[in-house]
């Protein structure tokens, strides 16, 4: 049976993926960093619970030895944990730089590079959560945006990389997502992208044939003028 590490998997996109992923046959890790939200969330789903910290290195190498160990390689790793605080340049503070580069950049870049050898062996799939912030200017949310440009511009390397393994990435990057995270927007949730429509994204790439991948995908939310909201 196919196996699948999903972070950020206790809730919103990553939780949405997650349950698509387990419906079409996966076995599933989730990781996260509250250990009674992502046991709660595995329980859910019968996924293994990972509670981590993946701003900590050893959290994420200990993480994807602990999915190896249980399921004894991978077949997906969807990066989709992260965090966006609000704040313009001049007000930066050095506490919230670093919590955003930690967990939305330097997480998914160890994590990603712990379970490379399984994804080789597998030929398998990495979905990299980024976000319409990383594709256009995002005032207010200066630290994130540049975040997930940054995780765009690694999810392109990653494929040229890795593409000789059939090893592919996909950068998906939704406006506002009807998720916790977006609701200081004031948008109502019945106006925001649904976490499930990021899941049909992930569906529809793993029905691709071996010849085609997708790098980027921008989800615009219908009624965004300035096509990022």
């Amino acid at each position: 049976m196919p196996s699948a590490l999903v972070t950020g998997g206790s809730s919103g996109i990553g939780l949405a993926i997650a349950r698509m992923l387990r419906d079409d046959g996966y076995d599933l890790t989730l990781a996260s960093r509250r250990p009674e939200r992502i046991e709660q969330a595995a329980a859910e789903l019968g996924a293994e619970p990972a509670a981590a910290n993946l701003a900590s290195e050893e959290d994420c190498v200990r993480v994807v030895a602990a999915h190896r160990e249980r399921f004894g390689g991978m077949d997906v790793l969807v990066n989709s944990a992260g965090l966006g605080i609000a704040g313009t340049v001049e007000s930066l503070q050095a506490k919230h730089i670093d919590l955003q580069l930690g967990v939305n950049l330097r997480g998914l870049l160890l994590v990603s590079r712990e379970a490379i050898p399984l994804l080789k062996a597998s030929r398998g799939w990495i979905f990299n959560l980024a976000s319409i912030a990383g594709t256009a200017p995002t005032p207010g949310l200066t630290v994130y945006g540049a975040t997930k440009a940054a995780v765009i511009a690694l999810t392109r390397s990653q494929n040229l990389e890795l593409e000789v393994a059939g090893v592919r990435a996909v950068a998906i990057c939704p406006g506002f997502v009807d998720t916790p995270m977006a609701e200081w927007s004031g948008i109502s949730p019945d106006e925001m992208i649904q976490p499930q429509d990021c899941a049909e994204i992930v569906r529809m790439c793993l029905r691709l044939s071996p010849n085609a991948r997708i790098p980027q995908v921008v989800v615009e939310r219908v009624g965004a003028r300035d096509g990022v909201g």
